[in-house]
């Protein structure tokens, strides 16, 4: 049941964090609104597991380090869906 609840927790985290790293990634992104979410989750998961990793995922207050991490592998998980489209 907590895998449930960590997708869940991840689509949400998608609606803040995949338009998020579509700001940080410089032109025009031609993506859906969708797929900035399924790509938001996916760099929630991905950076919420990187910061497990480097011993930052479990903090006291508000995990920027985390937040950060997240973000970046939404970036690269929006700039790859990107290319895999044009092809």
């Amino acid at each position: 049941m907590d895998i449930i609840w960590t997708i869940i927790g991840a689509l949400f985290a998608g609606l803040i964090i995949g338009p998020l790293a579509r700001l940080v990634l410089p032109g025009k992104q031609d993506i859906s609104l969708p797929a900035t979410i399924g790509m938001g989750a996916v760099g929630a998961l991905v950076g919420g597991f990187a910061a497990d990793l480097i011993g930052v995922g479990e903090t006291r207050g508000i995990d920027w380090i985390q937040f950060f991490l997240e973000i970046a592998a939404a970036a690269i998980a929006v700039s790859v869906f990107i290319s895999f489209r044009k092809r």
